[in-house]
């Protein structure tokens, strides 16, 4: 396993040091636990979409150290479950739900791109943020969330690595340095979404801000290099601040471009 590869999957075990913390203040402005590219006010506009109430069951795809799933619980009250593939993710998320307290958040570990470990019909909304790129089988994946939904429940998701533009293969092989990554056009991902017996119901670009958050993240492990270094080590530092690099231009270009996609379970 490569060394950025590796990072990307240990991220977690990391999550809690004070020096992450404040690359995280400074990178997304408010720090809600997030590692992906969504703000605060982001994650909240995804929220609304939703249309929870205090009964929903939620689940969230993705989920990683278990911030937002417990920002979520916290601004709604309604009852959270969260999945991902990343143990290091789960153990830091269970123990921040621990910690504060949270009894109507749940954490398990579970692999998306071979099937979501719950019953028909369990959910009344779905959230993915930043992490459908990371699942090679889009159309599978999509008719598997709409599986465990409810009738007429919303699932919202954001793809960050959308195709707009031209990209070298040079430039997609440093984009996708830290893990699996599939890229495709805005329309495919609309012809995927109908296909897979969901209604498109909204769909918004929100490059703007990845592109922001992978400067400011940048420049924010730069200051704290030395530190990070220790953590790390220089090769992965160096991994990841070239990625960012990749990401910032790309989308600052808008030759890769960030899309939210509000669904509905027909």
């Amino acid at each position: 396993m490569s060394a950025a590869v590796d990072l990307f999957y240990n991220t977690y075990a990391n999550f809690t040091e004070s020096v992450s913390k404040a690359v995280r203040e400074e990178a997304f402005g408010e720090d809600i636990g997030q590692n992906s590219w969504v703000t605060a006010a982001e994650y909240r506009q995804f929220i609304a979409w939703l249309k929870l109430t205090p009964a929903s069951q939620v689940l969230e795809v993705a989920s990683g150290s278990g911030g937002p799933a417990l920002h979520l619980a916290r601004s709604t009250g309604c009852h959270v479950t969260g999945v991902d593939v990343n143990p290091f993710g789960i153990a830091a998320a269970r123990r921040a739900a621990s910690k504060s307290g949270a009894s109507r958040v749940s954490f398990q570990l579970g692999d998306a791109t071979v099937g979501l470990p719950f019953p028909d019909g369990k959910f009344d909304a779905l959230l993915c943020v930043d992490s459908m790129n990371h699942l090679p089988n889009r159309l599978k994946t999509l008719r598997d969330w709409r599986r465990v939904l409810m009738p007429c429940a919303r699932a919202v998701f954001t793809d960050p690595v959308v195709i707009t533009g031209l990209v070298t293969n040079d430039e997609l092989a440093q984009r996708s340095s830290i893990g699996l990554f599939v890229f495709a056009p805005r329309a495919l991902n609309e012809e995927l979404i109908v296909a897979s017996g969901f209604t498109l119901v909204e769909q918004l670009d929100m490059t703007e801000s990845a592109a922001l958050v992978s400067r400011r993240w940048q420049e924010a492990r730069q200051r704290f290099r030395e530190d990070l270094q220790l953590i790390e080590g220089a090769e992965r530092f160096e991994g990841v601040q070239k990625f960012l690099g990749a990401v910032h231009r790309l989308t600052s270009e808008r030759r890769l471009s960030r899309i939210a996609y509000v669904v509905e379970k027909r």
